[in-house]
Parts: C-alpha cells; sequence; structure tokens
C-alpha cells in the first residue's frame, strides 16, 4: 500500500470509492453535500488544500483530504478506508497525512465525523482535537495548530 497526493487521473475511481463507502456505512450519496467530488483538483488543490489516497494493486483502498476554508483554517474530510483494510492503521496513517499537511499550512483545524463514528472520535481526541458541539448526531472538532509559517 502506497500513500500518494491525488492525481486527475484518478477522479471517477476517487468518487466511485467514497460513494462505495458512504454506501457501505448507511450513508447515501448526497449531490449537494458530495458534489467535491466531481472537481477534487479545483475545491481541494487549486485552493490551497491537499488530497490523498492510498493505493493498493491499483485500487484505491483509503483517501483522506484538507480543504481551504479561509482565514488561515481549514477542514480535515474525506477519511474514509475501505472496509476490508480497517484495523491495520491506514485510516491513522491518512489522517497523520493530512493532519502534517494542515500544520505547516494553517493555523487552525476543523472536522466533523458522525456521532456513531466511535473509533474515529477517539482518534480525534487522542490528537488534541477538542469538540466544539454535537448536532444531528454529528460531532464538529477544532484544534489550534502550532505554526512556523511567520518564520
Amino acid at each position: 500500500m502506497i500513500v500518494l497526493p491525488f492525481s486527475n487521473e484518478y477522479s471517477s475511481m476517487v468518487k466511485s470509492f467514497v460513494i462505495a463507502v458512504l454506501a457501505g456505512e448507511g450513508f447515501d450519496y448526497d449531490p449537494v453535500k458530495d458534489f467535491d467530488l466531481d472537481d477534487i483538483q479545483g475545491i481541494y488543490l487549486e485552493k490551497g488544500g491537499a488530497f490523498f489516497m492510498c493505493l493498493s494493486d491499483d485500487e484505491i483502498v483509503g483517501t483522506s483530504a484538507v480543504k481551504n476554508i479561509g482565514s488561515d483554517v481549514c477542514e480535515i474530510k474525506r477519511l474514509y478506508v475501505k472496509k476490508e483494510c480497517r484495523g491495520e492503521g491506514l485510516g491513522f496513517t491518512l489522517f497523520q497525512k493530512a493532519l502534517n499537511y494542515a500544520e505547516i499550512n494553517y493555523t487552525k483545524v476543523k472536522l466533523k465525523t458522525d456521532s456513531s463514528l466511535k473509533k474515529a472520535i477517539s482518534i480525534y481526541l487522542k490528537n488534541g482535537f477538542s469538540v466544539v458541539k454535537e448536532e444531528s448526531g454529528t460531532v464538529y472538532f477544532e484544534k489550534s495548530l502550532q505554526s512556523d509559517k511567520s518564520e
């Protein structure tokens, strides 16, 4: 398995992968929430963010992303791992890749997850994130980052 930055040749594979993982967890594809999957290059990379993919035998088995949401703040998003690959540390590796990118480029990072995803919540809390609110089954987190950007 190898973690790589997104490239456009993987656009349709990434979208299919994310939709399949969402479906496997009981979540429907929502064109309003999931529009970013149609323009990863423009929505993430061209606006100061990042998108990572984990490949195994030319198949996407995991993703994570950092989205610029303005004012030196970003959001970690799209942290997904194929069900058969869970429990091997891949999700943590993808999370760390996104968090490292955020730490270099931003002063605050946010993220949100479904309240049923207890393992993800545990990882976020162990990595210094604080719960800022819970609403309608979603848990919202924030973390201030030590930034060397001013040096």
